[in-house]
């Protein structure tokens, strides 16, 4: 029997995390600078505590829920971009914040008619939220279960366990190319409109034809899930929503997760959309995705419901390298398969084995190629960051009542840059460096007067950059009192490895100090750090530090002894 939602009668904002007295932070607790190998300790489970409990800058975070809560209003009337939402970010074990604000339900109809106000629902912690697509990486753990049973082989073609997938030239299609959405099938069918049943909808997303080579191209493709979950159906003998609460949330105490919630839960589900066409009024408390409602609810690439809490736990699960609360849901093996990144010839679509890896239009400043996550297109998304610790969750119905009011995916930054920028990158010589700023569109520079002797001299600093592919640290030099600038090549020394570049560097996700050399030609001169971002997604910004220009044993200028002699303008010396 498909099992549904068990009704809570206690509600609780997150199962598995209670509020505690912090204790001492763990080590390298709230360190941006300082990337964590590996998984968390298997027996971590998550306890509320403050920001500044773990290391953590509140002021970031503070501004990312204000984002938030200002995405949830409108002037005039006018329908706000968000109805409502819930944020939770978590660091180390720790819940640092937790935050609901607007409403589960709001409108009467697509036309953003507000319902009286006793009929409407306010948005809670412990608020239920349709995961559309985040659903797909549960069905990706229950695949990777099957794989870890020995019932499933990551490089076996699909048409193995499902006869006819093979069909339309599939036959060498296999699991892992499904899971890293490289099976060449194209994105979508609209499954609920043209065809007449459950059987023949299924087998239309099965036998579907692909729009390109297997492996030749990245295309994100709901079918790729659907059939995944037929194929777990398939080689087990199970439903798919069995599976899940069986090998995932049952284990893990989601006691508010899973497909087809019961109606007795209905004023704690966010509403969605208003559906025309299909005409089915309101949305509320069934799935939202057309194709997954006419599955029946459950399907593999949508109709998981869940609150933020559970999603936490799942998220501190994935940390700890597949266990929680002495419950293991999978190997360290299988999240490491999960989290690395199958996809290198597709730049930009870094992808696992059902996550996304380096997303920076909606990571942010956690963006780096051990931070996985997913999206759903109701509004929610996932940000799991493994080189940290942390998470960032937010989950809104952006589509209550319509889908056409924009993109949330500057919220979505919002949030997992504050939780980025509220862990420190400290200094590497005394008490503080110079930081660029992360603001979009703007150019931010550090000028440095030195008199070079004629045989030359060495500028030598500490470099800490994290900054998406389109922007860039310049150094240059001046002759004539900045009226003019010329780059100067410079070395990155990191690890052992030297980078020679031509003036200009950029880099994101290695999040470490590394050390440059670079040589002046005599003169009197001006040596400039030039910072420049774009418009788009921030990262966690430039920081130089311990700069020094010597001739021999002779020093001609110390930053760190004398930090007047730098004139900066959109740069600042922080602590952090």
């Amino acid at each position: 029997m498909r099992k549904t939602l068990a009704l809570m009668v206690v509600a609780a904002m997150a199962l598995g995390v209670t509020t505690a007295q912090a204790g001492p932070a763990p080590g390298n607790a709230g360190r941006y600078d300082r990337p964590l190998p590996g998984f968390s300790p298997a027996h971590t489970t998550l306890t509320e505590a403050p920001p500044e409990a773990v290391g953590l800058d509140p002021e970031p975070i503070e501004k990312a829920l204000a984002a938030v809560r200002a995405a949830t209003e409108a002037p005039g009337g006018e329908l706000p971009l968000l109805p409502g939402a819930v944020t939770v970010l978590g660091h180390q074990g720790r819940i640092v914040a937790k935050e609901a604000t607007g409403w589960a339900l709001r409108y009467a109809d697509g036309e953003g008619t507000e319902l009286p106000a006793d009929e409407r629902l306010p948005m809670r912690t412990d608020t239920i939220f349709d995961m559309a697509s985040v659903s797909k990486l549960f069905t990706s753990i229950v695949v990777m279960q099957l794989v870890e049973a020995g019932k499933v082989e990551l490089d076996a073609p699909v048409a193995r366990y499902v006869p006819e997938f093979a069909e339309n030239g599939k036959e060498a299609v296999t699991v892992r190319q499904l899971l890293t959405h490289t099976s060449g099938l194209p994105a979508w069918l609209p499954l609920w409109s043209q065809y007449p049943d459950v059987p023949s909808r299924l087998r239309a997303a099965l036998t579907a034809e692909p729009v390109a080579e297997p492996g030749t191209a990245y295309e994100y493709s709901d079918l790729n899930l659907i059939a995944l979950g037929v194929l777990a159906e398939r080689v087990s003998g199970k439903p798919l929503d069995d599976l899940v609460a069986d090998g995932i949330t049952g284990p893990l105490g989601m006691r508010d997760t899973g497909y087809n919630p019961s109606p007795a839960l209905r004023d704690r589900i966010a509403a969605t959309e208003y559906q025309s066409t299909p005409p089915r009024g309101m949305v509320h408390g069934e799935v939202h995705d057309e194709n997954a409602w006419s599955l029946g609810g459950v399907a593999g690439h949508a109709g998981i419901f869940s609150t933020a809490g559970d999603m936490a736990v799942l998220a501190q699960a994935l940390l700890n390298g597949g266990s929680y609360g002495g419950k293991r849901i999978l190997s360290r093996r299988s999240v490491e398969l999960m989290i690395t990144n199958f996809t290198p010839e597709f730049p930009g679509d870094d992808h696992g084995l059902g996550f996304e890896l380096n997303q920076r239009w909606y990571m942010s400043g956690l963006a780096s190629p051990r931070t996985a996550g997913h999206t759903g297109f109701t509004g929610t998304s996932l940000v799991i960051d493994f080189p940290s610790r942390s998470f960032a969750i937010l989950l809104t119905n952006r589509v209550h009542p319509t889908r056409t009011r924009g993109s949330i995916n500057q919220v979505r930054r919002d949030v997992a840059q504050g939780l980025a920028e509220a862990l420190a990158v400290r200094p590497r010589h005394g008490r503080d460096a110079w930081f660029s700023g992360v603001a979009p569109d703007t150019t931010a520079t550090l000028d440095a007067p030195v008199t070079v002797p004629a045989t030359g001299a060495r500028l030598g600093f500490d470099l800490f950059i994290d900054l998406e592919s389109t922007e860039s640290l310049f150094l240059e030099t001046s002759t004539d009192s900045g009226r003019t600038w010329s780059p100067v090549p410079f070395t990155v020394y990191d690890r052992g490895t030297a980078t020679h570049t031509d003036g200009s560097y950029t880099d994101s996700g290695k999040r470490r100090w590394m050390r440059v050399r670079a040589q002046l030609e005599g003169g009197d001169r001006i040596v400039r750090w030039r910072s420049v971002t774009d418009a788009t997604e921030a990262g966690r910004g430039v920081f130089v530090d311990g700069i020094r220009v010597t001739a021999g044993p002779k020093v001609l200028l110390d930053a760190e002894r004398h930090p007047e002699v730098l004139t900066a303008d959109g740069w600042r010396a922080v602590e952090r």
